[in-house]
């Protein structure tokens, strides 16, 4: 009896316990106002995070903790380096070099689709404080911001991606056509580019959505280059995310080969309610999904004047990396590297210059059409011209533009519904 009561007890006692928790990595975000630091857990964690001066640090001790690998990550914000050891007492003790002192702020998040155990550290500059209104802030608040476009280079570091029959890395295609990319973005007035990895770096492919977010992007654009079983194959690509999965057997082969980078992942919402955070989510990926297959269409259309696409619709795949949902996202498939004549095109500085502008200009289309509301694009583009394709009747071109068949009328005095293909036409646009 003794024994049966002893058991009973010790089970009583078990949730208190402190599991061993296992640091499995830590990643860095540098924003406007602070670093955020967000270490991943086997299991949550009893910790205690302090300050020292002289040099700067952030110590974080985390009991029964330990790691199964050399945490290493780039410097960022006020972040110079980590090193990790272990106290007299056997705690694992993780040391941030800071640039400068900083009060910290932490707290835990439970397990969310993908993502582990979370012990997040925020760390803002000392002495700063909460926001204040200045009449500084006030003005740039009032002046109009730019639309940023976040580009991810797919694949990356121990991920080449694709190989091409000559030898060429998908990764540094992509990298390439990235850059050239948000070179032509940020030429554009009232553009902005963000590269998600501008070296050979690998990112786990929720990281980079969750990086657009950080930035606060507008659009999200994953830089691609295809392959299949057969070289004849070829052409151009642009997908959108499939609640329900890939469209067809290519895409469905085209996303289980990107998506073996990562897990399908899933998007925190804290600790709400599981029935409201679904809602929330799901409103929020409906309306998400529709500024999405807004903007691929027009960047499919600019694809398709450069040169052959594989599909003449946008394709929908369950990508990860197109899992966010709050920023309008879109894979871009620049061609297909197992066929010999497109893998020496993407090898070609010029050719992935003119494939940089037809993104760019389907980009343009995009946001012309539908600008943000307190952006630049918003204040001046009250019009935008539009080279008619082959095929595509007035009442296509409104719906693609957001307008009305009977204001592109009056705004280019067309006598009726009839357009010639290669005639350019004034878009008029809401400011």
């Amino acid at each position: 009896m003794f024994a049966i009561r002893l058991i009973a007890f010790l089970l009583m006692l078990l949730p208190s316990l402190s599991m061993a928790a296992t640091v499995k990595s830590v990643r860095l975000w540098d924003r406007e106002d602070y670093t955020r630091a967000v270490l991943e857990l086997s299991a949550s964690a009893e910790y205690k995070v302090f300050t020292l001066e002289n040099p700067s640090r952030l110590v974080l001790d985390v009991q029964n903790g330990s790691t199964i690998k050399a945490l290493r990550t780039d410097p960022k914000g006020l972040v110079n380096g980590i090193r990790v050891g272990k106290t007299d007492q056997g705690q694992l003790r993780i040391v941030f070099d800071l640039s400068g002192g900083v009060r910290p702020k932490s707290f835990l998040l439970t397990p969310a689709g993908t993502h582990r155990h979370r012990l997040v550290l925020d760390l803002y500059p000392q002495g700063s404080a909460a926001p204040v209104p200045t009449q500084a802030a006030a003005a740039r608040a009032d002046s109009p911001r730019d639309v940023i476009i976040a580009i991810d280079a797919g694949h990356g570091g121990k991920d080449p991606g694709a190989i091409g029959p000559k030898g060429s890395f998908e990764k540094d295609i992509t990298l390439a056509v990235a850059k050239a990319l948000a070179k032509r973005i940020d030429n554009e007035p009232g553009m902005k580019a963000h590269l998600i990895r501008d070296g050979d770096s690998f990112i786990q492919l929720s990281d980079r959505y969750e990086a657009a977010r950080v930035a606060k992007a507008d659009l999200f654009i994953s830089i691609h280059a295809d392959a299949f079983t057969l070289a004849s194959v070829r052409g151009s690509s642009v997908f959108i995310l499939s609640q329900r999965g890939a469209s067809n057997e290519a895409a469905g082969y085209l996303a289980d080969r990107e998506n073996r980078a990562d897990l399908v992942g899933g998007v925190s919402l804290g600790n709400r309610d599981t029935t409201l955070a679904a809602v929330l989510l799901d409103l929020s990926l409906g309306a998400t999904l529709e500024a999405s297959a807004s903007a691929a269409d027009p960047v499919l259309n600019s694809l398709s004047k450069f040169g052959k696409t594989h599909k003449r619709y946008i394709e929908r795949a369950n990508f990860v990396v197109l899992r966010s949902p709050d920023v309008p996202s879109m894979l871009i498939e620049t061609g297909f590297l197992s066929n010999p004549e497109e893998e020496k095109n993407l090898n070609n500085p010029k050719h992935r210059g003119r494939l940089a502008d037809a993104i760019l200009d389907g980009v343009r289309g995009y946001f012309f059409s539908a600008p943000p509301p307190g952006t630049w694009i918003a204040k001046h583009a009250r019009t935008r011209t539009y080279k008619v394709a082959a095929g595509e009747t007035l009442s296509e071109i409104a719906t693609r533009h957001g307008t009305s068949v009977s204001r592109i009328r009056a705004a280019n005095n067309l006598p009726d519904d009839v357009v010639k293909a290669g005639a350019m036409l004034t878009i008029p646009t809401d400011s």
